[in-house]
């Protein structure tokens, strides 16, 4: 069965990344030449290419020409945004989903937009904390609207499948900027509307 391809760049260094997946499998204990190993090491190359590609993101080119200018002035929430990340500390996989709303100041982003940022910093190696933040500091950046929430909530395998062994156990994280931190109203709406309003 052929290797699914995935598109990688030029200068990613696929040889070095074989060389070094082989060596582990070596050192667990593994045969590498064994029939199930042998494309291994190229698999796990192409993946990390594929698991860290928002760093090779251009997050101009992402938003692209996908600013209009609005006299809207309500919030605006993109709820339940799938994500998958992996976590810095143990290689291990995050994933959940991301909840991200704004209150346009003149300005609102194409809709497709939203996932695609939080797609380039979960497409990195991530603490939940800081790629939350970052959601919300890109658009903050990009908008300057009057307010910026993003609420993510994740289970880690890191803690489900090895350490504490908690497989429901799930981490909720919110980053809030402008009215969304100053004004509890506007917060307990965005919170409502995404069904977390006890995080108040």
């Amino acid at each position: 069965m052929p290797i699914e391809r995935v598109e990688i760049p030029d200068d990613w260094p696929v040889q070095p990344l074989e060389r070094l997946v082989h060596e582990l499998l070596r050192l667990l204990g593994e045969d590498p030449e064994r029939e199930g190993l042998q494309r291994t090491p190229e698999r796990v190359a192409r993946m990390f290419a594929e698991l860290t590609e928002g760093y090779r993101v251009d997050p101009k080119a992402l938003v692209n020409d996908a600013l209009f200018d609005v006299s809207y002035d309500e919030m605006v929430v993109v709820r339940d945004i799938e994500l998958y990340s992996l976590c810095e500390h143990h290689l291990l996989p995050f994933y959940g989903y991301a909840h991200v709303a704004y209150i346009p100041n003149g300005r609102v982003l194409g809709l497709s937009k939203i996932p695609r940022v939080v797609e380039m910093y979960a497409r990195r190696l991530q603490v939940q904390e800081r790629l939350t933040e970052q959601i919300a500091q890109f658009l903050d950046d990009l908008l300057h609207p009057h307010g910026v929430a993003v609420v993510i909530e994740a289970a880690h395998m890191c803690a489900m499948m090895r350490g504490v062994k908690k497989a429901n156990a799930r981490m909720v994280t919110s980053a809030m900027r402008g009215t969304f931190k100053t004004n509890a109203r506007t917060r307990s709406e965005f919170l409502s509307l995404i069904g977390h309003a006890r995080l108040e």
